[in-house]
């Protein structure tokens, strides 16, 4: 069956030879960081995608950091790493947040069978599991089909809207205190969407960086919804990175449907005229 969450490292392990693993460290501060870590050691037969060449358009006026490609460019990217329809797509990360961004680039492809290493690299290395610095052999190109999506996404206004709805939510995946605006070290304006929730996307994992048991997330997610419809939450953070990790978490607590606001905060402040809040919400 294929693994549309999660995937543990003995069941990556087990079923290697029929998956495609795609290796998307990045590190905000270094962005030549993942590349030369995956050059160092990776898992074998993995390739590597990075977050600002591979997983995002350049930035332009208007947009967020990471502007989103469009669907046929995000299949023709996958196609050209050698995914094919049916085939088991797993994508892992340091434990910093950015494998999200390409399990939900997937599924907004329709291509469902998409997993995230949980633990990533290091949960790998832990079940005692070879790396290498062997380059991978370019893979063929594979035959992906666009499908209808299977996640969705957000503008600004649709996520104003929520935001300001009380049937509505929105959730910042970025710290509590860049949320709240205390310190803001990659923006240039502090703060949040005014209305919008705080839900940390660390708050998803345990301290050894598996996520939390779906009854858990499911309670906690909850909680925040306070009897909203899944559909009518839209998931932010810092340029629609670490939100995905939100999503990804609520799709493996059953809660689907929500939406991602791709350009997130970084896109939201480009428009001197969006509101801006500092501080918690009541």
């Amino acid at each position: 069956m294929p693994w549309t969450t999660l995937i543990t490292a003995d069941e990556l392990a087990e079923h290697i030879d029929h998956c495609l693993v795609v290796d998307c460290r990045h590190d905000l501060g270094d962005p030549a960081a993942g590349r030369r870590l995956h050059d160092e050691a990776h898992i074998p037969g993995a390739i590597f995608l990075g977050m600002d060449h591979d997983l995002a358009l350049p930035k332009g006026p208007g947009t967020g950091r990471h502007p989103m490609p469009s669907r046929e460019q995000v299949r023709e990217r996958l196609a050209a790493a050698g995914l094919s329809d049916g085939v088991q797509l797993v994508v892992h990360d340091s434990g910093n947040g950015m494998a999200g961004r390409l399990w939900w680039m997937a599924k907004w492809i329709g291509h469902d069978a998409v997993a995230v290493l949980d633990g990533g690299l290091a949960a790998w290395r832990k079940a005692g599991y070879p790396v290498t610095a062997e380059p991978t052999a370019a893979r063929a190109p594979g035959t992906l089909t666009l499908r209808a999506p299977l996640a969705a996404i957000a503008d600004a206004a649709q996520t104003g809207r929520a935001a300001a709805d009380a049937s509505g939510l929105v959730l910042d995946a970025r710290p509590g205190e860049r949320y709240r605006g205390d310190v803001e070290p990659i923006d240039p304006v502090a703060g949040h969407i005014p209305g919008a929730l705080s839900r940390p996307w660390v708050q998803n994992v345990r301290e050894d960086g598996r996520f939390k048991p779906a009854p858990v997330l499911r309670a906690e997610f909850d909680a925040l919804l306070a009897g909203r419809d899944p559909q009518a939450v839209v998931n932010s953070c810092g340029s629609g990175v670490s939100a995905c990790m939100n999503l990804l978490a609520m799709a493996h607590a059953g809660l689907t449907g929500s939406a991602l606001y791709a350009g997130s905060w970084s896109e939201w402040i480009t428009d001197p005229t969006r509101p801006v809040k500092l501080g918690a919400e009541p």
